[in-house]
């Protein structure tokens, strides 16, 4: 569980943090690694789904740590927000980049 503060994972952790915060990344673009850190990336599509004003826009916020907006306003179509998490499996051993692609 807390393999991202690790020595070990602290790179993979900052490939994806500017300035402190949780990068913004485009659709086509991905975390720079060195070669010996590059790993496979995973890609999962995530559509959020639901009534009006539960909270699918701040959940995609929170995820993506960027702050939430203050006021309750309706998404017009849909927004999609891309974000990486590195993350080692205990099963495999190895690190994983999942690459999610959240449609709000």
């Amino acid at each position: 569980p807390g393999w991202l503060l690790s020595p070990a994972g602290r790179p993979y952790l900052d490939s994806i943090l500017h300035k402190n915060q949780r990068r913004a990344f485009g659709l086509l673009e991905r975390p720079a690694l060195p070669p010996a850190l590059a790993v496979p990336a995973v890609t999962y599509k995530l559509f959020l789904a639901g009534r009006s004003g539960v909270g699918k826009t701040a959940l995609v916020a929170w995820l993506g740590g960027t702050p939430a907006p203050p006021a309750h306003h309706e998404t017009l179509g849909i927004e999609a927000t891309t974000l990486f998490w590195p993350a080692k499996p205990r099963a495999s051993g190895r690190p994983v980049l999942f690459q999610l692609h959240l449609w709000d």
